[in-house]
């Protein structure tokens, strides 16, 4: 795969009804990169990814994809924004990857239906395709969700806490499959809040706290004063924050 262009974000402002929910970021993910967005709870990490994929529009500044189009953007959310209820099986909720080549009324092929086996091979689920979604466990629900993000095949992924609330072996296989994407040159962004984790295996880190605290190589921005201060600018901020200047043009 050719390494997807750089997304950057110039002076970007992000909220609700104008009231900010981070504010005034710059900076760029890098073609190929592997990025962790770390940050207290409330930072607004969530609400960056919801921005980069379309979800939400800018109060202020821009996103620049570059020559990624949105389409070319697999966006994996947290599990707790996913309604499990719905009675679709393992299989058929890979094959969702398929979505954006085929559209809502296309045929699935033989093909397409093999890549999906493949795929619930790869995160070790063969045998799971019939089971409704409804009666996994955390771990194997986020297999699947990792499984639909292979299929999909985009040169941008975009994780939400992928890790959260499953067993320390799953993480191990699913990370593998991380490391997979960034060694096909895929541009990753993922929110965690696990520290040793990012520090063991995302080599650039971007630190919010509301606003921007710093963006770069992990080791340079995951330090006590860093942390320290994130911790304290997020105490400072109301729980419903004033309207920004800056974003009311």
């Amino acid at each position: 795969m050719n390494a997807a262009a750089a997304i950057r974000l110039d002076d970007l402002t992000l909220g609700y009804d104008r009231h900010p929910a981070i504010h005034h970021l710059s900076g760029s993910f890098g073609p190929g990169s592997l990025t962790a967005v770390v940050g207290p709870n409330g930072a607004g990490k969530t609400t960056l990814l919801k921005a980069i994929v379309g979800l939400l529009r800018p109060l202020a500044g821009r996103i620049d994809l570059g020559a990624v189009r949105r389409d070319q953007i697999a966006y994996l959310p947290q599990q707790a924004d996913i309604d499990r209820s719905f009675p679709i099986s393992v299989l058929d909720t890979v094959q969702l990857g398929h979505w954006g080549r085929i559209g809502v009324f296309g045929r699935i092929s033989p093909a397409m239906r093999a890549a999906a086996a493949n795929a619930l091979d790869a995160v070790g689920l063969t045998g799971f395709e019939q089971r409704p979604i409804g009666s996994l466990s955390a771990g194997q629900f986020q297999r699947v969700l990792f499984a639909r993000t292979l299929l999909q095949d985009c040169p941008v992924i975009l994780l939400d806490e992928p890790f959260t609330a499953i067993d320390a072996h799953t993480a191990q296989d699913l990370l593998a499959l991380v490391h997979r994407w960034h060694g096909e040159q895929r541009t990753i962004v993922m929110v965690s809040h696990d520290l040793e984790q990012v520090r063991g295996h995302f080599p650039q880190t971007l630190l919010v706290a509301r606003e921007q605290i710093g963006w770069g190589p992990t080791p340079e921005i995951l330090t006590a004063v860093n942390l320290q201060r994130a911790g304290a600018m997020l105490e400072r901020w109301k729980q419903n924050p004033e309207i920004c200047g800056r974003s009311a043009a």
